[in-house]
């Protein structure tokens, strides 16, 4: 017998390597699962101007990191994470632009507005022709977010995530077809594909068991269970070895000792540096 539904993730276009350079940019979301890349030693840039919840504020973030980029660049990043929030916009009423953050001003400044799906998919294709600009072989995963947001009422909150999803549907199709049409064989070329972190929380672990304190973020346990499917499906199999190599040492380095000048323990911990040396030799970009 069958007790749960298990949620099927289509395989990718591309795998993760060891240690490789990727960007996240999203929601809370985003950054939970960056910080799980961290403690895997991945040199990883995490929202580097704050967290942007809704597709235009992820836009205007890449916007900025492209600004710093030169087109083309192998510096731009091969795997880039989209985390979408919500479809939840603020305009200032003054100059009518969407800001990133209200910076505890007045709310009477601002105008609350709903993005579309083609509103949502515009600014997702935006996104994804500057990261293409950075580095035309990268790769951008789309998820959505699994926090639910409880000022629009839980019913209002599925609302905007049926439009991210519709968004992150439409997104995934068009730009595939543009890569296929536009982007010769002999060409690097980059793809765009979900992530169903959303679907894993919902319809797979589908508990309160998994979900924070206040009922509306994932456990640290749910973030582990999607980490460890993101793994499963994205990780080439050298970087499920690396992870595998990574373990122990980790595990060393956070050891706390009862005595940390004691001769046993300096002996441990020079060892335990010389082996990460080691491994450093053998994934140069390894990050602690």
């Amino acid at each position: 017998m069958e007790f749960r539904t298990q949620v099927t993730i289509e395989k990718p276009p591309f795998l993760i390597e060891p240690c490789e350079e990727i960007l996240f940019v999203g929601s809370c979301f985003a950054d939970a699962i960056g910080q799980r890349f961290r403690d895997e030693a991945f040199p990883v840039t995490v929202n580097p101007f704050g967290v942007m919840y809704n597709p235009a504020s992820i836009l205007h973030t890449i916007e900025r990191l492209a600004a710093t980029v030169p087109a083309a660049s192998p510096a731009g990043p091969r795997v880039a994470f989209l985390t979408l929030g919500t479809n939840h916009v603020y305009r200032l009423k003054s100059t009518g632009e969407i800001v990133d953050n209200c910076e505890k001003r007045p709310a009477a400044l601002f105008e609350e507005e709903e993005l579309s799906v083609e509103q949502c998919v515009d600014c997702l294709g935006q996104s994804i022709t500057f990261l293409r600009k950075m580095n035309p072989a990268v790769h951008v995963v789309l998820t959505v977010s699994p926090i639910r947001y409880r000022k629009y009422g839980y019913h209002g909150s599925q609302l905007s995530k049926a439009t991210l999803l519709l968004a992150s549907s439409r997104c995934c199709s068009l730009c595939c077809n543009t890569v296929a049409a536009t982007v010769p064989a002999a060409s690097p070329a980059g793809s765009v594909s979900y992530f169903p972190a959303y679907e894993l929380l919902l319809d797979e672990l589908r508990d309160y068991r998994f979900y924070a304190p206040d009922m509306l973020h994932p456990s640290a346990q749910a973030v582990e269970y999607i980490w460890e499917r993101l793994v499963d499906s994205y990780f080439s199999p050298a970087a499920k070895d690396f992870l595998s190599e990574w373990r122990p040492l980790k595990q060393a380095l956070a050891h706390k000792p009862f005595n940390p000048d004691s001769p046993d323990y300096r002996t441990f911990h020079e060892q335990t540096l010389a082996k990460v040396a080691e491994l450093q030799k053998k994934y140069p970009h390894l990050t602690l």
